[in-house]
């Protein structure tokens, strides 16, 4: 699914999104030599994560607690911001701090904070990888090695308002042009309702956004070779979706200040007929406490694309042991009990956030449960990685600053993929 910090220069090649790394060695390094760190020590953790948007959080950790009264548990939230949880996560590791003890991940991070020793090789022997989504147990490796351990994982979904499609007899859109059609159709008789929203604050939302937008157009941002691709026709119709929605009026105004919960806010309350939004929306915006008024209005859909269905960014969130942390073997008990079938079941009924657990995407009570479940594993499973490139929070807000600017009518969109690829091009040196 999400502050700057600039100046971690990083002293190995850095390619986040880990499962790039999957046949490589890091530089002066024998993949098979070193062995996971010694962790010991037990006692009490700290847990240290984004605002828990779920509400399920804290309920898991107090049933770990209840049985672990000596070993307890502390949650500590961070912003909503993902760019502001990953400073004051940098900021505590460049201090080897021990207030932090796991750390909740961004699928992006794990490869940079592996690479500058902030979190702690794990044995792979202690948790149950083959059980889990391989797209994802790929995210939480740095070069071979195990640095985390997918808890969540997350694919972008088509939220949209099923009762009016049906009304209208409209089939859920597989290209954007279809998309545009519906609104076109059934918009104008829905006072305040708009077309079509995402992620569009200048935060890694955007960056999220932008690299579906170019991939299901057909292009990439940056190529397998590691060489900035935006001077293609592809990522030139990737962003002008953006634009043209902002233009044309299908992306309100209002919506280039949307992050995650600023646009699930909006879908509830009946202003959106369509939504890029993770899976966790599912469960909220069908609450039956009155806080939402679509419960059982809508359904779910893939994205659309250019010319059929369109590419989801890998999202998801791993848990990792900060190298500085007290109570190592703690900390890592508390993993295997996060990662279990038990805990990532529960917290799928309760919340809808996507599991790791691969089984339970093909679970008849839960897709019955969860209707979306069985192309969410297929979403996750051919999701594309965001930029898997050295400077990637640099990379990310170059990305942003460009999507913003063309999207807020500053640049063209020849422009800003101009000067976009002029940057990428000075900071991956390709």
């Amino acid at each position: 699914m999400r502050g700057r910090v600039r100046g971690a220069v990083l002293a190995t090649v850095l390619l986040l999104g880990a499962g790039a790394c999957g046949g490589e060695t890091a530089p002066g390094t024998d993949a098979g030599a070193s062995a996971p760190a010694v962790l010991d020590g037990v006692g009490p953790i700290s847990l240290v994560t984004g605002k828990d948007i779920s509400g399920n959080l804290q309920n898991q950790v107090d049933e770990w607690n209840s049985a672990h009264p000596d070993q307890k548990v502390t949650v500590i939230e961070l912003p909503e911001d993902a760019d502001a949880q990953r400073q004051q996560m940098v900021q505590n590791a460049q201090t080897k701090s021990d207030a932090y003890g796991v750390l909740n991940l961004d699928v992006v991070w794990t490869a940079e904070f592996a690479a500058n020793q902030w979190v702690a090789q794990l044995p792979d022997a202690e948790f149950p990888l083959t059980s889990l989504l391989p797209a994802t147990v790929e995210t939480a490796r740095y070069f071979k090695r195990l640095y985390a351990v997918p808890t969540t994982s997350d694919g972008g979904l088509l939220f949209y308002r099923k009762d009016l499609l049906d009304a209208a007899g409209v089939a859920p859109p597989k290209t954007w042009a279809e998309l545009s059609a519906a609104c076109e159709k059934i918009v104008p008789s829905q006072p305040g309702m708009s077309c079509y929203a995402g992620q569009f604050e200048k935060y890694e939302g955007l960056t999220v956004n932008f690299t579906e937008a170019v991939n299901s157009a057909g292009g990439s941002v940056v190529g397998e070779d590691g060489k900035p691709t935006l001077g293609s026709e592809q990522a030139r119709q990737g962003l002008n979706f953006l634009v043209d929605g902002v233009k044309s009026g299908k992306i309100a105004q209002k919506a280039r200040t949307f992050k995650e919960e600023e646009g699930r806010r909006a879908f509830q309350a009946g202003e959106l007929l369509f939504h890029r939004q993770w899976p966790y929306q599912y469960a909220k915006a069908n609450a039956t406490d009155g806080s939402s008024t679509v419960a059982g209005k809508f359904a779910v859909a893939p994205l659309p694309g250019l010319t059929g269905p369109g590419s989801s960014a890998l999202g998801g969130h791993n848990f990792a042991i900060s190298s500085f942390a007290k109570n190592k073997k703690t900390a890592l008990d508390f993993i295997r009990y996060m990662v279990d079938e038990k805990q990532q079941r529960a917290n799928l009924e309760k919340t809808s956030q996507a599991p790791t657990w691969a089984a339970l995407y093909d679970d008849p009570a839960l897709v019955a449960k969860f209707p979306y479940l069985t192309q969410l594993k297929k979403s996750i499973e051919t999701a594309k990685k965001r930029p898997s490139v050295v400077k990637y929070q640099e990379v990310s807000s170059a990305i942003q600053e460009a999507a913003y600017s063309a999207m807020s009518g500053t640049s063209t969109t020849e422009q800003a993929l101009t000067s976009l690829q002029g940057k990428l091009e000075s900071l991956t040196g390709k």
